[in-house]
């Protein structure tokens, strides 16, 4: 009998941080183990599997790795230590990243003996032609910019009639570029695509206090998939443990895939995954879509350089169902076209766009139209609606857009997050709306407008209920913890492009 790829067995165990934990003697292992080191064979049916994913370690003790080798050269000097959980039943090896370590002013005693975060990031470089290696044995302090939060979860207490959103999360990394009108997210060199969708499901399972094994379905929107064939969705569904698992093969009961639309390659998403959670019949509880992008950009001295100033790097992501809903959906409008105002072709490494072609013939006609045609179809007035929130490719667009169809600032500002995130592509009309998620009271009226290149545009209207208030408790990495953090780490372009080029 054959075995799995390697790949696959240490992403397995080292994505989720799997363990064991003896039903006897109660003692941890971290790698699952079909006995205890202790109880010998009168263990065996007695080990339960347990995972580290949510926990919070303390690093015990580190050094400074001053020359890496070479798959991790690229990273440049980092700390490595040992980290542990539950009061020392368990030690792991673990790097810590999102440094950019000078080695002068390194002191390793300040490092230990502080709590610390399990983050999931890419392991080590590797040639384009291999498979991607994660991990989530890298760690960063609790106690500045990516907080520990509990995972806890909730039995539902109230099921709606409509489906709609029932928790959400955000994450954009703590490096930033500033510009001249904005300032823009920065991924680390370890983080893409994959790692941001995985932090921002992992918050939103937080948030919503769903069963991770209830959700039937995963949508993953993105137009910065770091491979051309293989999807993202896959990875989440492992790392974040959705759907049943089983226990003697490890493929999980969930349905996963990748979108791709541009800019709403997720936001397409949202009233599929609303119906499959309405449809009596089909059994799935509840669907996530997540909307995630790492957008690249030619350099600036190349021709189509000047999207450099404008690409962030997040995701969002939102679970949809009937039970516990913060926010109903009340309808939904879509419109389409074939406009090819921004494109990639294959095999081509930054993408292209058509000038001053992207705006009237393109973001405006759509992000009007579905606007309107949702409001019309609602029998809605611009005085019904509290929030209004449209795709943010820069400043100007979603202002010039919400004063055409008559929304004051009031409405609209609450949800423009462009300026501290720069354009976050899949995710960025999702992250408005979590901005006013975040602060939205109950029974209030938010239309969020998507837009995607070659082209279209998704409208929608969702109104909040009383549950709104009681779930943001759980709550700490929010929009606005974001955008003002004081461990926000202010980078120059040359560590920029460095960065974006990644592993």
């Amino acid at each position: 009998m054959s075995s799995e790829p390697i790949e696959r067995r240490v992403s397995y165990i080292g994505d989720r941080l799997r363990g064991s934990l003896c039903d006897i003697c109660k003692k941890e292992y971290f790698r699952v183990r079909d006995y205890c080191g202790s109880c010998g064979r009168k263990s065996f049916g007695k080990m339960k599997n347990i995972d580290f994913f949510y926990e919070k370690g303390m690093l015990e003790v580190c050094t400074l790795i001053k020359e890496p080798t070479n798959k991790f050269t690229k990273l440049g000097p980092y700390i490595y230590g040992i980290i542990s959980f539950h009061n020392g039943k368990v030690r792991v090896p673990g790097r810590l990243t999102d440094g950019i370590l000078k080695e002068e002013e390194i002191d390793l005693s300040s490092f230990e003996d502080r709590e610390v975060v399990p983050r999931f990031r890419r392991r080590h470089t590797v040639q384009q032609s291999d498979v991607i290696p994660t991990i989530s044995l890298a760690f960063t302090f609790a106690d500045e910019y990516y907080p520990h939060q509990k995972h806890e979860i909730v039995k539902p207490k109230k099921e709606y009639k409509t489906p709609g959103i029932v928790g959400y999360g955000a994450y954009v990394p703590k490096f930033r570029i500033k510009e001249k009108t904005i300032e823009r997210s920065v991924p680390f060199i370890d983080e893409d695509a994959i790692t941001t969708a995985v932090e921002a499901g992992k918050m939103a399972l937080i948030h919503s206090g769903v069963d991770p094994s209830l959700i039937g379905k995963v949508y993953v929107g993105s137009e910065s998939n770091p491979y051309a064939v293989k999807p993202i969705a896959a990875k989440v569904a492992q790392v974040l443990k959705l759907g049943k698992e089983e226990q003697t093969d490890g493929v999980q009961s969930v349905d996963a895939i990748d979108t791709e639309f541009a800019c709403k390659a997720a936001t397409s998403m949202f009233k599929d995954a609303a119906a499959l959670t309405y449809y009596p019949g089909v059994h799935t509880p509840y669907a996530m879509v997540i909307g995630t992008d790492n957008s690249q950009a030619a350099p600036r001295d190349e021709l189509g350089g000047e999207l450099d100033f404008f690409v962030g790097c997040g995701a969002s992501a939102f679970i949809f169902g009937m039970h516990d809903v913060i926010a109903k959906l009340e309808g939904w409008y879509s419109c389409t076209s074939d406009t090819p105002d921004f494109w990639r072709r294959d095999l081509e490494p930054y993408p292209r766009h058509g000038g001053r072609f992207t705006g009237e013939p393109a973001y405006f006609k759509h992000v009007v139209k579905a606007t309107k045609g949702l409001m019309e179809r609602l029998k809605l007035q611009v005085s019904d609606i509290n929030y209004f929130v449209a795709h943010q490719p820069n400043i100007r667009f979603p202002v010039k857009a919400a004063a055409a169809l008559g929304f004051k600032e009031d409405q609209y500002m609450p949800g423009l997050k462009v300026a501290n995130f720069g354009n976050t592509y899949s995710g960025s009309s999702p992250m408005g709306l979590a901005a006013v998620l975040d602060r939205a009271k109950p029974n209030e009226r938010i239309v969020m407008v998507s837009y995607g290149s070659g082209a279209g545009s998704d409208a929608y209207s969702l109104v909040t209920t009383s549950q709104i208030e009681e779930k943001r408790r759980r709550q700490k990495f929010t929009v606005k913890y974001q955008a003002e953090n004081e461990h926000i780490e202010y980078i120059n372009y040359v560590t920029y492009r460095r960065f974006k080029l990644g592993f």
